[in-house]
Parts: C-alpha cells; structure tokens; sequence
C-alpha cells in the first residue's frame, strides 16, 4: 500500500516537470531583424563594390551612405578599379584630389586622397562628349604632369621630381562624384569611389627641364575656365595644388611606395583641380585657358558636350 502511494506521487511528480519544460518559450522561436541591416565592414563589402561598379558603369547616381575609415574605403577602391578597368583599360598613371584645404574641408578630411587613370578615360582635345558622361557629372581645370624616368622614385624633394618628369599637359578633368546629391559624401567616401575618375580632355605635351625658371612658371600659372561666349566660369592658378604643383607629385610619390607600388616612365600625374567645380550644361563648351605656362604662349583646350 505505501509502495503504491509512492509510485503515484512520483509519476504525478514527473508530468508536472514535463508540462512546466513544454510551456516555456524556445530561444530559436524569438525574432530579430539583424540580418536586415546592411552593414560596411573591411571584410564585407563585396556588395558595396558590387553597387558602385554597377552605378558607376550604367552612370546613375548611388544612393547608399558610405560609412568608411579611410583604409576601408581604400580597400573598396582597390576592387573599384580592378572591376572598372576590365571596361575603361590598363592603368596609365594616377591623380590627386582634395589637393586644396578648401576642398579638404569641404569632404571633412586633412589630407588629399589618391585615384587611378585608366586608359579609356583620357579623351583628345576638342573632343565631342554627352553632357551626361557620369553619374553626377562636374568639370575641372587641372594640370598633368608626365614622369621621364623611374628614378623619380628616389626624389625626396619637390625640385628632385622636376629632374624625373619629362612635360605637363593641359587638362579639363571631367569628373563623377557618383553619388545621389542626397547622399553626404567624405574623404573615404570620395576615396571608395576612385577620388571621382571618369573622363578627361589633354592638351599637347609641353617639355619641361629641371630648371629655376620651369619650377617658377609651374608654382606661378594661372587658369581660366570659359564657356563657349568667352564668360569666364571658374578660374585659380597652380598654388592651391598644395602650394606647389611639385608638392603633388612628391606626395603621389611618396603614397604609392606606402602600399609598395612605384611609379613608372610615362605615368601621367593628375595634381587636382585649380578651381571650382562647374556643373556640366547639353549644348555647350567648356575652354581651359593656361596663363604663364609657356612663355608669350597662352594655351588652351576645349571640350563640347552634346
């Protein structure tokens, strides 16, 4: 009798425990929208890529924030460009941006930032474009200058590169800042997006030699941004180029060898813009007028939209 007492108790014992574990709440069941969250991250941002390249190349404007450190975003440029040259072409030489401290404080950074040309951007003067050639289409008056030899890699001074470059080219830089104009956009932002290059208009070489008087007339010249009325849009000379176009090209220098690249005979140096930006209008001309950089000789070159 009191072994059969003990036996109900035990078992209306173990049918309590098993309602009490069936009633509570299995973690798997609880619900979360972390995966809904897109988020950036040096190891993560296949996608990121994926949406600029196809942004970039359909030229329609990215409405996505970019929140990078500059590392990131330097890393995204790298796949940036490898996606983008199998269109535009081999690397034919790099460019500077935010060489000035305006246009620094503009993208909230304190340093310029680095891009690379590739082959198909580089377009004739007189050159005959649509006005919609990027996603967020700008022009620039900008100054190329063109490495004679690979010894500038050995420069430590601004005059020391003047020896290793063999000429500097008039250049309209037609830029695309790719992202929505509802988009805020950085340094790393600006940087992901390869410092905005998309196309641009060359002049003719013009010698350069390691002389006092070339060093003078490259930190001294002037530029002129026209319209096709002669009505001057923007103008600036070569000292916002960080005080000295020469600057540029030892800083270009001196940031290829941090990541362990160097430059190259032939390589074309972009320095940055001299001016403004100047939204780009259908049916019309934009005139680039060098002033001082050839003696007695002004030099211009010229891009029509369509």
């Amino acid at each position: 009798m009191h072994i059969s007492k003990y036996l109900i108790l035990l078992l209306i014992s173990l049918l309590s425990a098993c309602t009490f574990e069936t009633s509570k709440t299995p973690p798997e069941t609880e619900t979360s929208d972390k995966n809904s969250i897109s988020t950036v991250t040096p190891d993560n941002n296949s996608q990121l890529v994926e949406n600029l390249v196809e942004n970039y190349l359909q030229k329609t404007p990215v409405k996505t924030t970019v929140n990078l450190t500059l590392p990131e975003a330097q890393k995204v440029q790298n796949q940036f460009v490898a996606e983008i040259s199998k269109s535009l072409g081999q690397v034919v030489g790099y460019k500077a941006g935010l060489t000035s401290q305006k246009s620094q404080e503009r993208f909230n950074t304190s340093q310029p930032l680095r891009g690379t040309l590739l082959e198909k951007m580089l377009l004739e003067n007189g050159s005959v474009i649509s006005a919609k050639f990027g996603s967020r289409s700008i022009g620039e008056g900008d100054l190329i200058m063109r490495v004679g030899s690979s010894e500038i890699n050995n420069a430590k001074t601004p005059r020391e590169t003047l020896k290793y470059l063999d000429a500097v080219i008039p250049f309209i830089e037609l830029g695309d800042l790719v992202y929505s104009q509802d988009v805020k956009l950085d340094g790393p932002a600006i940087l992901a997006i390869n410092v905005g290059a998309r196309t641009g208009i060359l002049g003719e070489p013009i010698p350069v030699a390691n002389t006092d008087e070339w060093e003078n007339r490259l930190k001294s010249l002037r530029i002129e941004m026209l319209d096709e009325n002669g009505k001057v849009l923007a103008s600036g000379n070569s000292s916002s180029l960080l005080g000295n176009p020469l600057n540029v090209v030892l800083w270009i220098k001196d940031s290829l060898q941090a990541e362990g690249k160097e430059l190259k005979k032939g390589d074309l140096l972009s320095l940055g813009s001299m001016t403004s930006f100047i939204p780009v209008k259908s049916n019309s001309t934009i005139r680039a007028r060098y002033i001082d950089l050839y003696p007695n000789k002004t030099v211009e070159i010229f891009v029509k939209f369509e």
